[in-house]
């Protein structure tokens, strides 16, 4: 495989960081840095329409081939790509569409993602149904032109700003579960859709519950075949886990660790010359550049044509996580006793709450407590290392 870039590549990356440098607003950047993953969607809203560069990421990312070097370029400048190209559109929704929507359905939708016109939320986990994900029990039964739906989602991430979701429900109980699902869109705005906030451990609210009462969702909001959805939901899986292998935020945040440990000192040394630490931050190095190889092999086997996920996604989102989770660690081994007072970047900025130690200290610990969350979305560890065991070892 060959790791060099092309001319066209490399021009491209430049395009995208004079781009940043020149439009990414300075708080945006210190906020990226400090606290949780959705900040700055409202600069993304309002500026990626106008970007080319940004269309063609997503339509890259639509066909397979983005690139985490572009995406790490977004990350440097403090703006992830999942905010200025639309949520989970462009990186879930959108290649699904593109590669088992009809015609209507990519005229329509593909457009209006690109445009950041629609933000979408995933409606597959359910209380009972979560690494078991084809046990879930939302059904839509067809009366004429339409879809009645009903049941709950959960862990709904972002739903709370979505105006639309794509989801996973069940048109047939009496087939093997796996053959009764379908992929369906569903307008948030319809009657009986509601919201209901779930706060997280490091005190953000991220995720939801959405509840279906009587849902009425047109029969053209049927993706591909029906009772198929399951097939579509493992191809969505495989691009969901790649884009989760966290490359692009793992080296920023390298990067980040290295920075702040120049700064600490312990014994009269600097954190980042005693040899223990060292070792540690070393090792998790190794092993990201290991899965950045990885996934750069996945890019450059994707194609078009290709409506299958990569075998090594489940690699990429098993290790992906797991050096997640060691990052922040080495961050909580630099913040040190200064982790301890637990403030959410809105109780710093309302005033009230005065930071503890160095300013960037504040929300490294909530940041350490959401890592948790990456052994299990999208799929658990466990649920990888099954797939790993089935479909890579033949086991």
């Amino acid at each position: 495989m060959d790791l060099a870039f092309t001319k066209e590549e490399q021009a491209f990356r430049e395009e995208v960081r004079q781009f940043l440098r020149d439009n990414v607003p300075p708080e945006m950047r210190r906020k990226r840095l400090k606290a949780g993953r959705y900040r700055g969607m409202r600069w993304s809203q309002a500026h990626a329409s106008s970007t080319k560069w940004a269309f063609r990421i997503g339509l890259m990312n639509m066909e397979g081939r983005v690139d985490p070097y572009a995406t790490l370029h977004f990350r440097r400048r403090g703006a992830g790509v999942s905010h200025i190209v639309s949520n989970f559109g462009v990186s879930l929704v959108g290649p699904v569409i593109y590669t088992f929507g009809n015609e209507a359905q990519k005229k329509y939708y593909l457009p209006r993602i690109l445009n950041v016109e629609d933000w979408w939320c995933q409606g597959f986990s359910e209380p009972g149904a979560g690494s078991d994900l084809a046990s879930l029990k939302t059904r839509a039964v067809r009366i004429g032109d339409h879809y009645l739906v009903n049941g709950q989602k959960i862990w709904t991430t972002a739903a709370q700003y979505a105006n639309w979701i794509f989801c996973l429900v069940r048109t047939n109980p009496d087939v093997k579960k796996q053959q009764g699902i379908s992929f369906l869109l569903i307008d948030m705005k319809t009657p009986g859709v509601t919201v209901r906030p779930i706060q997280l451990i490091n005190g953000g609210h991220e995720v939801n519950e959405v509840f279906f009462s009587d849902v009425r969702v047109p029969i053209e909001n049927l993706v591909g075949e029906e009772n198929k959805g399951w097939e579509y939901a493992k191809f969505l899986l495989g691009n969901e886990r790649f884009s989760d292998s966290s490359v692009g935020n793992s080296k920023e945040r390298i990067r980040r660790i290295k920075e702040l440990a120049a700064r600490c000192f312990a014994g009269g040394e600097r954190l980042l010359d005693q040899a223990a630490f060292r070792e540690k931050l070393s090792a998790v190095e190794v092993q990201l550049k290991a899965i950045e190889i990885t996934q750069l092999q996945v890019i450059a086997n994707a194609s078009k044509q290709q409506k299958s996920a990569d075998p090594a996604s489940p690699i990429l989102k098993l290790r992906g996580s797991e050096i997640e989770q060691a990052t922040a660690e080495l961050l909580m081994d630099v913040v040190g006793p200064y982790a301890l007072p637990y403030f959410s970047e809105e109780e710093l900025e309302s005033g009230n709450e005065q930071p503890i130690g160095p300013d960037w200290a504040a929300t490294i610990a909530p940041a350490y407590f959401y890592s948790r969350a990456a052994s299990f979305y999208p799929g658990s560890s466990e649920i990888q290392k099954n797939i790993i065991a089935k479909e890579i070892l033949g086991l």
